[in-house]
């Protein structure tokens, strides 16, 4: 039987990735220059929307540069927990410039403004397009506070309906998951709220909708977690390896 293929713009993969860039660029910039990049943004934006068929209107279009202009301190915040927690970090530019965890931080916040607009599939691709850039995939409808900071960046997942709060660090390799993968759940709260000032380390993974980690805890590498942790707790996981001189084997 044959079927008929759904007609799906796949060259407009390209023309959102170069988006997604100047976006990128364009929150990072003075408010003149700023102003200047605006018609081309726009431009851009409206020619994804219709072969997309995303349904972007000048009301929607307002709405998202005036989100887009209160991210520059968001994003300083974000920088600025890098430099203070990685101490290879040697000032704030090589943040910028350099953190493949900021760069996916950033392009985050972009996509989630999109998301919150309910601007279908554009924001799923710039998330998708970041993940293939950094390693790191954040699903645009998590909820993510204020000085996030994500080191090394490589197999980080953060779940549609994540919470992160604020002063959170986690590294390589967290999962923010759900514990069962069900259409009928789509609607649900099915992946972990991280409560403030939390630092995960790596490979950690929590899973579940009804897990909350506590304020000021410590998850240490490697840990698989499906309960909530209370507050001011340290979690480890007991390694049962052994080392012995090979001489005497």
């Amino acid at each position: 039987m044959e079927v008929n293929p759904i007609p799906i713009p796949f060259r407009f993969k390209e023309q959102v990735e170069e988006f997604a860039k100047e976006l990128f660029y364009y929150v990072l910039e003075s408010p003149d220059t700023q102003e200047t990049l605006l018609k081309n943004i726009k431009d851009s934006l409206f020619n994804i929307s219709k072969g997309l068929e995303c349904g972007i209107c000048n009301e929607k279009w307002m709405l998202f540069v005036l989100e887009l202009k209160q991210l520059k301190p968001k994003l300083a915040l974000d920088a600025e927990a890098a430099y203070k927690n990685d101490p290879a970090a040697k000032s704030i530019k090589e943040v910028y410039l350099a953190y493949p965890g900021f760069y996916a931080i950033a392009m985050y916040r972009i996509s989630s403004i999109l998301w919150t607009l309910n601007i279908p599939i554009l924001p799923r691709m710039i998330s998708e397009y970041t993940h293939s850039v950094t390693g790191t995939d954040i699903h645009p409808g998590a909820i993510i506070g204020e000085s996030f900071f994500i080191d090394h960046a490589t197999g980080v997942v953060i779940g549609e309906t994540t919470v992160i709060k604020n002063n959170v660090t986690i590294y390589q390799g967290v999962t923010l998951g759900g514990i069962k993968v069900e259409k009928t759940l789509s609607n649900i709260k099915r992946h972990p709220t991280i409560n403030n000032n939390v630092t995960i380390y790596a490979n950690a993974t929590i899973l579940g909708g009804d897990v909350v980690i506590g304020d000021n805890s410590i998850i240490g590498a490697n840990v698989w977690i499906t309960k909530s942790i209370p507050k001011n707790s340290i979690v480890t996981y007991k390694s049962d390896i052994k080392v012995t001189n090979n001489k005497n084997v």
